[in-house]
């Protein structure tokens, strides 16, 4: 994919706006993991909430299930390093993500 259509697929995804510059992290953890005493692979943000979730590579994928559970579409990776967030709803990546409105 071209510079150019990974810029215009980024300006379609109307759920950029919903981003929450201020949030945080509720826990160091997946909050689900923690609480079952279960382990992660990789942990992402949700960034209407701050709720913390493991990735599908974990066996949980409590991530995706906050997003099911919320709808709240924006996640990013919470990995050190790592800048990129994932639109659920539309299944658009983001590198880095956007920042938020509010």
């Amino acid at each position: 994919m071209s510079g150019g259509e990974e810029e215009q697929e980024e300006a379609t995804c109307p759920h950029l706006a919903m981003i929450h510059r201020r949030v945080r992290p509720h826990s160091k953890g997946c909050e689900e993991c923690l609480k079952m005493g279960d382990s992660w692979v990789h942990l992402r943000l949700c960034m209407h909430c701050g709720h913390v979730g493991c990735c599908d590579d974990s066996k949980n994928r409590h991530a995706t299930k906050h997003f099911h559970a919320t709808s709240h579409p924006i996640m990013r990776s919470l990995e050190p390093g790592e800048a990129w967030g994932w639109c659920f709803v539309d299944r658009i990546g983001f590198d880095p993500l956007p920042e938020g409105s509010s």
